[in-house]
This record gives C-alpha cells, structure tokens and sequence, in this order.
C-alpha cells in the first residue's frame, strides 16, 4: 500500500462547517523520518516497515494530502490556570482522518504542521525537542496501562523555528479515536449556542458512547462516565507518579485518555506537592493538586453540558462519582503496587489506608525515589533479613523509620498468607522499572539535534516493555544524574 492508499475517513468532519475549518497543512522543506511506534502502527492498521518510505514521511509531515484525507483543525476554548482564555482550538494540529484498525477507528492528527486560524500568534509548528518528548511519553504511558492518546510517527526538518532559542522544526503524528476535550463543550456553551452544544454531545455519544444513547438522560450519563473515567486515569498518574503539568479544560479528553504532552514529568525525589512545569509558578497543577484539579475540571464540563442536562442536582450527584471512581481505582492500584491479594473489609480496609498514607508520609520526608522504591519493594521478603531489604532501606535516610514501617507491611503480608516468590512476580508486573526520566529524555534530544536518532529508538524499545527486567539497559533504570538537578521543562516543552 502506498500512502495515497490510505483508506482514511472523518467523522467529525461530517459535523457543521462551524466547529472546524478545512485547510491544508503547511509543507516543511526536505522532511526526513525519525521514528515509528510499530505498536500504534497495529492499532491502525498500519505496515511500521513503510513508515519510513518517502510517500509516507510527506504524509505524515504535511507535505503531501493522500485523496481521501479531509484535513482540518477543530475550534474548542477552555479554562487555563483557572481562568477562563476564551476561544483557543487547534493552534498548530491538523486532523488528517481515520483509519480502521483492530481497536476501530483512530484519528490521525498532525501536531506541529503550520498555522490555522486557531493559531493566536503562533506559528503552528513544533519543534524537535518538545515533539521527541510527546512521542516517546505516549508510548511509555500507553505500556504502562494508562490511558493515552498514541504518537505513529516523527519527522523532522531542518526549518528553523524561534522559541526560547533557535530549534528545528518536527511533526508528530499522534492518534486516538476522538480529539475531542471539555473545552469543546465550553466554546459551545460560553456562546449560548445550545444547538451546537447539543450537535456535539450526540456526536460523541454515538460515536465513542452509544451504550447510552437509549438512557433517560444520556447528557448525564455522558457526564458521570467521563467523570468516572477521568477519576481513573488520574489515579493512574497519581499511582505511576505521572505529572502532567498542564491540566487546563483544553487539555483534557472527553475519553479519559492523556492529551497534549508538554511539561510532563515523572516522579524522581518523591514530593507530594512537586511542581513539574516552570511556568506553573502557583503550583497549580502540582503532584498533590491533580486530583481535585481533575474534579474541578470535571464541573466545568457539568457547567457547559447543563443546558442539556437540564437537572442541577442530577449533575452534582454525577459530579460526586468522582470521589469514589479515583478512591476506589487508587485503592485497587495500591494494592497490587504492594503485592496485597487481598482487600480487606471494614477496619481492615482502614487499617490498609493508614498504612499507605505512612508510606508516602515517609516517603516525602525522605524524598525517596518514587519508581526504585515500588520496584524494590518487591525484594522485600517476609522474613526480616537485612540484606534483602539494604538496597530498599538504602533509599531512606531516616533507616529506623523505615523499619518501622516495614514491621507493619510485613504483618499485613503475614495476615494474608503472602508467598515471597508470588508476591514478586506480580509486583514487577505492577511496578515500572523504566520510566521516562526527565533526563532519558534530554539525553535523546540532544543526540537528536546532532542528527543523531539511535537513542530515541532505543529509549522507545525500553520503555514499550517497562516492567521487564531488561538487564542488558540496567543504567536506564538508575538514579538520575547530579547535572538532571537543572532540567526545567516549561508550557513551551
């Protein structure tokens, strides 16, 4: 198949002229391929080999339009840092279409492919470094468990683009089956168009929800499974210590999948209040912040879509969901992150709380290293033996605190039978070895801006297995080094 052949289609561009403009992606001069995801390539249905042919890099660099293509960018608005930004929409992103593939259709959208009319002063593109780090973080997410979008491909060019200095220009082309954020239902409703705000809840309904088109009131089953999903994958982040840096109503997917990778980041010195993205000067979307963040975000959609719902107090018990959705699914992921089989019931369950809490108390005072903690905490064995725990307890200053805490998780094992070799196998399936580290990332675009691609393909290979033992890419695994200290990634990441 040639990239003419692309059997694309687009449903969202069935909808009326008013939520998208139609427009064609701006060329980069002499495109060239970085890299592919052969997992995303599969879910849509895609040969990873031909990725990398010339027909396809000027498909997937904006060069070239294949006939059934029908590209445009979506209008959306949302709330950013709180405050309400008005109309945004996708400033540099182009959707191409669909492609079937065995999970159905997957939208392929072009992020960094020139100007539209939602640009606000920009100049619509994306440069190297920013569009490594969203392709290599949505992969990683993705074969972590989390929901995501995905990224296919990356290309670059040597066009210059200004940010704080001189970058290069890239593209990266990112999937999901709908694009779709809350800020899209706010445009709608901050306009007092309430055709258009219903236009767009039944799109998303029969396209991503149609278990609920025969509800009483689907708009509000609408609200409280995206509530309930979005708690989820919060839980998800908070559980992995995913830090996504920019949670503005724009950013966040109608799915519950994780959109728009800028200043992400992962967990290092565990702090429970740690800011991952420069510019977020108040901490507003720190690590502790996400979860109420997230149900603040989720009333700004109850806010837009209550002209549809029409029940205040139906949305606000929809809205309530959250609290439960996040505690139940962090609870479950905690469980298995511990190796604990078992839920206990009633003043079990409490007890088991008390002893998380007393874990990431500890582990905050300490500033313990968020993925080597959980994945060394599989070593643990019940019997207390010194040297299975050292390079556990080597991560603690505070040693007799840890022991402390340790005798507690040790009679929590004991209470339910746990078996040391059992309990290991399915914690290393639970806990990450490998994780997107700030610097793995710096270190690969570095290498990138030199002309160099080797060590994004090998970043991609390790992290697409992340709980696997990999003892041949052991350093990728280690504390980050001193000089990481000064990474600062910011909204322009």
């Amino acid at each position: 198949m040639t990239a003419d052949d692309l059997p694309f289609d687009n449903s969202f561009a069935e909808l009326p002229p008013a939520f998208y403009t139609r427009l064609m992606p701006t060329p980069l001069p002499a495109p060239y391929f970085v890299a592919a995801s052969s997992q995303a390539a599969a879910l849509a249905g895609l040969d990873p080999a031909a990725l990398s042919q010339e027909d396809f890099v000027a498909v997937f660099s904006g060069n070239h339009v294949p006939p059934r293509s029908q590209p445009l960018s979506a209008v959306y608005s949302g709330h950013q840092f709180g405050h309400w930004a008005g109309q945004l929409g996708d400033g540099r992103a182009i959707l191409l279409g669909e492609l079937s593939g065995p999970a159905g259709p997957m939208e392929l959208q072009l992020k960094g492919a020139g100007m539209t009319p939602y640009s606000r002063m920009g100049d619509g593109r994306a440069v190297l470094r920013s569009s490594i780090r969203e392709f290599l973080c949505s992969e990683a997410m993705a074969a972590l468990g989390i929901p995501t979008t995905r990224a296919l491909m990356l290309t670059g060019s040597h066009q210059q683009v200004v940010r704080e200095t001189i970058e290069t220009a890239s593209v990266v082309t990112r999937m999901a089956p709908s694009f779709v954020r809350f800020g899209s239902f706010e445009h709608w409703h901050y306009r007092g168009k309430q055709e258009e705000l219903r236009t767009l809840a039944d799109y998303v309904i029969r396209n991503f929800y149609p278990e609920l088109q025969g509800a009483e009131n689907p708009y509000l089953e609408l609200l409280a499974e995206v509530t309930r999903r979005t708690a989820r994958m919060i839980a998800h982040w908070q559980a992995v210590g995913f830090m996504h840096g920019v949670m503005n109503t724009d950013n966040m997917s109608i799915l519950g999948l994780t959109l728009d990778y800028g200043p992400f980041g992962f967990m290092e010195a565990f702090d429970v209040d740690h800011i991952c993205n420069h510019t977020d000067q108040g901490g507003r979307y720190s690590y502790s912040n996400q979860v109420p963040v997230g149900h603040w975000n989720c009333y700004a959609l109850a806010n837009a879509l209550l002209p549809l719902i029409q029940d205040k107090d139906a949305a606000e018990a929809a809205l309530d969901g959250y609290v439960d959705a996040y505690g139940d699914k962090f609870d479950e992921l905690m469980h298995a992150k511990l190796g604990l089989s078992t839920t206990q019931e009633s003043d079990m369950r409490v007890a088991d709380r008390a002893l998380f809490d007393a874990m990431f108390k500890l582990m905050h005072e300490n500033h313990v290293d968020f993925t080597l903690f959980f994945r060394r905490l599989g070593d643990m064995r019940i019997a207390d033996r010194a040297e299975a725990d050292a390079p556990l307890r080597d991560l603690f200053l505070d040693r007799p605190g840890f022991d402390a805490w340790a005798v507690e998780y040790r009679a929590r094992l004991r209470r339910e039978g746990s078996l040391d070799a059992v309990r290991r196998e399915a914690m290393a399936r639970v806990n990450p070895k490998y994780v997107l580290r700030n610097y793995l990332a710096q270190t690969a675009i570095e290498k990138a801006q030199n002309g160099d691609f080797s060590e994004v393909h090998k970043l991609l290979a390790i992290l697409e297995h992340p709980f696997d033992e990999q003892a041949e890419n052991e350093a990728y695994a280690a504390l980050p080094p001193d000089w990481a200290s000064h990474l600062e990634v910011s909204c322009s990441s």
